[in-house]
């Protein structure tokens, strides 16, 4: 192994190689049975005497920590002390930071009805991976560029423009690690200390917390049977985050008039309304409505989307498309904060779309999640302790009114959740990504058993 030791001076060489592996033993660097250098080889490569080294080697034999074995080299001791705890430090976050906690892994249960995830065995993974195989054949080195590869670039504006009207060129669009990435590079652009940024109510966390995070004051804003009310939008918001197609979490589309109020309201208020396109690939009923992009004249709009849905999460694959007048800044805080994606992925995710392999996966995706979406429906408007509210799209609908105790197996999320004011709607999220449709019906069945209901819905929900 390469072993990288520090000597200060001259002096007491000896003593400083023997604590600096000593420090490796305990700290769990040098681990039980690892082979360290011959003394020669570290010798020559601390520039020192070979005698200074095997002193050191000497010493830690005879305090337990090495073995000899000979003809074979000197090992760490399997009976070595556990390695230390790093120290805790007195470096102290912002604020914000320490009230925010990472995400943790997401354990299965039998019954999952969590939301945002999706069908892995949908996905052609065979396909995938002939396609990614294929461009690390051509083994590309060097940087990418950080706006995204050009071919996929080309692919997605052809993709959206036709699937979605979104109009914009290959220039127009960026490449990012998933839509996080995305509004995270947007408000690294937009969002100063202090910036009123205002969001749906309820609304998707990660988003919120991340405007919160750079400094940004958000103001949640009530969601109705249209949408965003745009007459609660504060005067001062600069920034507006929505997700038309399908709001998140209740799953309701903007209506046009309300669109087109918001658009409205953004010219005159000069603020930048965030579209964030979420789960529209999958739709179970009428054509959607044109996007905020598509409408807007005045280049306010900038489109978010992703293909952690459509494809698979892991692969952290989203987009954005943003006036001219932002693209620049927007490629340089992408070049500031990770450079580029990888480049095979973003090559074979160019292919996939281009041989019609991403409108085949979407179509049959679709006709799935449709049916699962019909389960649940269906049980849970027969029930009256809740109100089921009316959703055509997407991976997950709400049904408002009611709430689950927690339950071995059992996975599913409160409306409570998506809240960030109070007092929170009371309700269910219930996902259909993470389970199939045979464990739907016993899925249902042990959920309705745990169900409560709570005080009728507000009016104003749909």
């Amino acid at each position: 192994m390469d072993l990288h030791l520090s000597l200060d001076g001259r002096r007491d060489l000896a003593a400083q190689v023997y604590r600096q592996l000593l420090d490796a033993v305990l700290d769990g660097r040098l681990r039980s049975g690892e082979r360290l250098p011959p003394t020669r080889e570290l010798a020559r490569s601390l520039g020192i005497s070979r005698n200074t080294v095997a002193l050191a080697y000497d010493r830690l034999v005879a305090d337990g920590f090495l073995v000899g074995r000979a003809g074979a080299g000197t090992f760490v001791s399997g009976e070595q002390v556990r390695g230390r705890a790093a120290p805790k430090g007195v470096v102290r976050p912002r604020q914000v930071w320490r009230d925010l906690r990472p995400a943790k892994g997401m354990t299965p249960a039998r019954y999952d009805f969590r939301v945002g995830i999706p069908d892995a065995r949908l996905f052609p993974m065979e396909t995938w991976r002939r396609l990614v195989v294929r461009e690390l054949r051509v083994g590309v080195a060097g940087y990418g560029d950080p706006a995204g590869h050009e071919p996929l670039r080309e692919a997605i504006s052809r993709h959206i423009g036709l699937s979605r009207s979104v109009r914009a060129g290959a220039g127009d669009v960026l490449i990012t690690n998933g839509a996080q990435q995305a509004l995270d590079l947007i408000g690294r652009v937009l969002i100063e200390p202090g910036t009123v940024v205002a969001v749906e109510e309820p609304g998707y966390p990660p988003a919120r917390l991340l405007f919160r995070s750079l400094g940004a004051r958000v103001a949640g804003v009530p969601v109705d049977a249209e949408g965003i009310d745009v007459r609660a939008i504060p005067n001062a918001a600069r920034v507006v985050y929505v997700t038309p197609s399908h709001q998140f979490p209740l799953g309701t589309p903007m209506s046009l008039a309300r669109r087109a109020a918001l658009l409205a309201w953004a010219e005159r208020r000069s603020a930048v309304v965030i579209e964030d396109d979420y789960d529209s690939e999958f739709r179970f009923g009428e054509r959607p409505l044109e996007p905020l992009q598509s409408l807007d004249r005045a280049g306010r709009v900038i489109y978010v989307g992703s293909f952690s849905k459509t494809l698979l999460p892991m692969l952290r694959m989203g987009f954005l498309v943003a006036p001219a007048s932002l693209a620049p800044a927007l490629t340089a805080a992408r070049h500031l904060s990770d450079w580029h994606g990888e480049v095979p992925t973003q090559a074979a995710l160019a292919r996939f779309i281009d041989e019609g392999l991403l409108a085949r996966h979407i179509r049959k995706a679709t006709r799935e999640y449709a049916a699962r979406h019909a389960l649940i429906a269906e049980a849970l408007a027969a029930d009256e302790r809740v109100r089921l509210v009316p959703s055509t799209a997407g991976l997950h609908l709400c049904a408002l009114g009611a709430s689950v105790r927690p339950t071995p197996g059992l996975a599913v999320e409160p409306l409570e959740a998506y809240c960030g004011q109070s007092p929170p709607l009371r309700g269910l999220v219930l996902g259909y990504g993470a389970i199939g449709r045979d464990a739907i019906p016993e899925g249902l069945r042990l959920l309705r058993s745990r169900m409560s209901a709570g005080p009728e819905p507000a009016a104003a929900l749909p």
